[in-house]
């Protein structure tokens, strides 16, 4: 098990899909990085061979960095030098690439969806099912392995919901989203779509807000994950906010506890990358506000710098049990962050040295 003072030297690791927005996130993020140097950056064939600067249309709010800038764009070939790549490749592409580089011994953290049903793949979420990472030896792929994290919705929903189903059990949950529209990368949603509208439809988003969170949720047992047996019922709106995903749930728990009680269970929440003080975990993943105009993605977005998962207006549902209001920032606890602490969290616990 390592901790901090116990990285020596930083690791190298590379970016796959570099230029799109999720891999400019990544870049942002592992720029000043603790554990971890940028050792490359890959993408289409269309930007290999260019320098980064050329090849990308950077649209983060920090300043490209200048080594970030210099450097050669490769193509996403298995000969990068470094043994963890980041993905953040569309799901048109993402599926074989990640393969190819897994059994070519890369340990693949990946955004994209395209593994994520794969039973030996875990979808992570270090807070919720650390555990989970067990099921990596039983992949074939060599030395190499592929761990996802969940579609960027889900996210703070498990995070919120973990406590509730340890404590009280769960059945059923209705969750309602309105999400941000860097959701939906770059350029994204048209701007005579978006302004004075709502778009009560995210292709392919539901079904992943109803699927997801079961296994992420569900028992890891004798090299096998279990899914947790609580039905959802999702509906996914585009809104016109820039950053955080807005989610008002309902949940039908086993055993109705007071108010008070679920309050406690999300302020005293800690878990295994808090225990470890991994460099992307946040202090809190939850943070309840008692204001009952919070919380709201200008004010609370990047709270524990975009890893919080902010949650409100907890109060009696008169169909199921308890009706609340959370916000997560998409593209960095629901994407590029998350994905981060999934390979801080295989680091600490020796993955590069059992993966060799």
């Amino acid at each position: 098990m390592k901790s901090n003072d116990q990285i020596k030297s930083k690791i190298p690791v590379g970016i796959l899909g570099a230029t799109g927005s999720v891999g400019q996130k990544f870049i942002e993020l592992l720029a000043e990085h603790p554990w971890f140097e940028i050792a490359a950056v890959a993408a289409s064939d269309r930007s290999a061979g260019k320098a980064y600067r050329d090849a990308a249309h950077w649209f983060m709010s920090k300043p490209l960095p200048s080594r970030i800038a210099d450097m050669t764009v490769k193509a996403c070939e298995p000969d990068l030098p470094c043994r963890i790549v980041f993905s953040g490749l569309d799901a048109s592409v993402a599926g074989e690439i990640e393969t190819n580089f897994a059994k070519a011994g890369y340990i693949v953290i990946s955004n994209s969806r395209n593994h994520r049903s794969d039973p030996d793949v875990p979808i992570l979420v270090p807070e919720v099912n650390a555990d989970h990472l067990e099921i990596v030896k039983t992949q074939q792929n060599g030395q190499g392995a592929i761990i996802t994290n969940p579609n960027c919705a889900a996210t703070g929903l498990v995070v919120a919901l973990k406590p509730l189903l340890d404590k009280f059990g769960l059945s059923k949950v209705n969750v309602v989203t309105m999400q941000a529209i860097s959701g939906a990368g770059y350029p994204g949603v048209a701007s005579l779509d978006i302004i004075d509208n709502v778009v009560p439809f995210i292709g392919g988003e539901e079904g992943k807000l109803e699927s997801e969170p079961q296994k992420i949720l569900g028992n890891y047992c004798d090299g096998r994950i279990e899914p947790a047996q609580f039905k959802v019922s999702a509906s996914c709106n585009r809104v016109a906010v820039t950053d955080g995903h807005m989610e008002c749930v309902s949940v039908k728990l086993a055993r109705k506890p007071s108010a008070n009680k679920i309050i406690t269970e999300w302020k005293e929440f800690r878990s295994e990358p808090q225990r470890l003080k991994l460099p992307s975990a946040p202090a809190n993943p939850l943070c309840y506000f008692e204001e009952n105009n919070y919380p709201q993605p200008k004010l609370h977005r990047l709270l524990g710098d975009g890893m919080t998962v902010a949650i409100g207006r907890l109060r009696e549902c008169p169909i199921l049990d308890y009706k609340f209001v959370l916000l997560s920032h998409n593209t960095i606890r629901g994407a590029a962050g998350g994905a981060i602490l999934n390979a801080e969290l295989f680091v600490a616990k020796g993955g590069l040295e059992t993966r060799k």
